[in-house]
């Protein structure tokens, strides 16, 4: 038999930093903080990516030949319906992630062909009963049933496509900071927005986070969700070589990058960006933001060179056009992975039986084919009441990402919570500890979820003071009810498995009185 070939220490930073880092996290986090946002993106990755990366190790290690993923910790830490609560609120966070990439995915199109957004003025011939959002719905349900069909002939295939979006998401990483080193050296170390140290780490450039600490802190959700995906991380233990010594070692240093990559960064897009000349107007949002910044970044560098105004023009718009197409590889890249990916650990960690019909079925390639057209038919309907539901399903398109924005790390807090009671458990393969003892566990336990229960508390109670109460509302009725729907599921379930064992019993016990007769 033909021994897996193991990753090396330089092959194992790149595969953690493909999945935790995302480029967009930047200019959005410069768009809400400014050059303030530096400090947290650091606190954030000693306080939660490096332990809680640890932690998912530890995990991945010892149950490395259970499929379940995270559902199967949990489910041997604490126990099985703790555990699919658990997974399915991160799971349906994702399907709302698909509703809202397959819409909007339209949005980076429209620039690669026009340069601009004209996406609320196309039509199907002119049909006014199918142009705007209805048509834009109509073209994400064709383009979801795709994206479907494709991913369920097997992993090969999506690779091929995600491939190419982390190729592209590298290339922009790359064009920013060569760019962006080259006009600094060009305007003679000059940033259009300036850089006054302690004060400029502590002062936010928005006038919105001005004075107001529960805003700051709020931010920390955007912080902790530029690390989300490190849940990746626990399959990677018994891939990689020498697990011992490399694995704490690729964790530092691609935190180490990713912390710095995105303070870095932040840095970078100050020295193209001056605040209230570029993002100081009503029509920015965190929609466009990232966008307006690159096509800036664009403009800058012509003017650093003396190109003429026209010339500038010319560079806006045809690096939008590059930008939008590196935005269309990469979101594709990772809508072909996460119509699977979330989808296969959940089904493969939980019981069979759990699922109705042939859902929790697996084909010979490990593809959740029958549950993946399941998900692509309740995706659709969603798409399809959103475009077509008129403005009031537009609000609710609004209240469900609300929902979403907080549900997806409360997961996080209950993978954080059973690591201290897998700590305690007896009869567990430990070759991999990061976690020497039961009070760092416990201790790191402790940080990491009040870390991640401090953030979302903000998050929520943040709109409520300025007058929001709906979306309040909603980032709390989100995951409670995802909590719910998981336990009404799983408590049926076992209301089922108890009855079915009763019969078992009552007919063994009547065909032993049969015998003895």
């Amino acid at each position: 038999m033909k021994e897996e070939k193991k990753m090396g220490l330089m092959a194992l930073i790149l595969m953690i930093f493909t999945s935790v880092y995302g480029f967009n996290n930047i200019p959005r986090s410069y768009y809400l903080m400014g050059y303030a946002a530096m400090p947290w993106f650091v606190i954030a990755g000693f306080l939660f990516f490096i332990p809680f990366a640890f932690m998912v190790a530890e995990f991945g290690s010892a149950f490395r030949n259970e499929s379940g993923g995270m559902y199967s910790w949990m489910a041997k830490s604490i126990g099985p319906k703790y555990a699919f609560i658990g997974t399915f609120m991160w799971y349906t966070s994702y399907v709302l992630w698909m509703v809202n990439v397959s819409s909007g995915i339209w949005v980076p199109v429209s620039n690669v062909i026009f340069g601009k957004d004209t996406t609320q003025t196309w039509s199907f011939f002119g049909i006014q009963a199918l142009s705007g959002t209805r048509l834009l719905g109509l073209m994400a349900i064709v383009f979801f049933i795709l994206v479907t069909f494709f991913d369920s002939k097997g992993v090969d295939k999506i690779t091929k496509v995600t491939s190419i979006g982390g190729t592209a998401v590298l290339v922009i990483n790359i064009m920013v900071v060569v760019g962006s080193i080259v006009m600094i050296i060009a305007n003679h170390g000059h940033l259009a927005q300036d850089f006054n140290g302690i004060d400029s780490l502590k002062t936010p450039l928005n006038p919105a986070y001005v004075g107001s600490p529960v805003m700051v802190l709020s931010f920390v959700v955007y912080a902790l969700f530029a690390y989300g995906g490190i849940e990746a991380v626990g399959g990677l233990v018994d891939k990689t070589e020498n697990p011992k010594k490399n694995f704490p070692k690729g964790i530092i240093i691609a935190a180490g990058v990713i912390v710095v990559g995105y303070a870095l960064l932040i840095v970078l897009v100050g020295s193209f960006t001056n605040y209230q000349d570029i993002l100081g107007g009503d029509n920015i949002t965190l929609g466009n933001v990232s966008y307006v910044i690159m096509s800036n970044f664009a403009a800058e560098f012509g003017k650093a060179f003396g190109a003429s105004e026209a010339t500038q023009i010319a560079l806006t718009h045809g690096f939008a056009r590059v930008y939008a197409l590196i935005m269309l590889l990469a979101l594709m890249g990772a809508l072909f992975t996460l119509v699977y990916s979330p989808l296969k650990q959940l089904i493969e960690g939980t019981p069979k039986e759990l699922w109705p019909g042939k859902m929790g079925e697996t084909e010979e390639d490990g593809m959740p084919k029958n549950a993946m057209w399941i998900q692509c038919a309740i995706v659709c309907v969603m798409v399809f009441l959103i475009s077509f539901g008129g403005d009031t399903m537009q609000k609710f398109f609004v209240i469900l990402t609300a929902m979403v924005n907080v549900g997806m790390t409360v997961p996080y807090m209950f993978i954080s919570i059973a690591f201290p009671f897998f700590k305690k458990k007896d009869g567990i393969d430990r070759s991999f500890v990061i976690f020497k003892t039961q009070t760092s566990a416990n201790i790191w336990g402790i940080i990491v979820t009040a870390v991640l229960g401090f953030a979302n508390t903000f998050a929520i109670i943040q709109p409520a003071l300025g007058g929001d109460l709906k979306t309040t509302f909603w980032s709390i009725a989100g995951p409670v009810i995802f909590g719910l729907v998981a336990f009404i599921i799983y408590t049926v379930y076992e209301k089922r498995t108890l009855n079915a064992e009763k019969e078992d019993e009552k007919t063994q016990s009547d065909v032993s009185l049969d015998a003895a007769n």
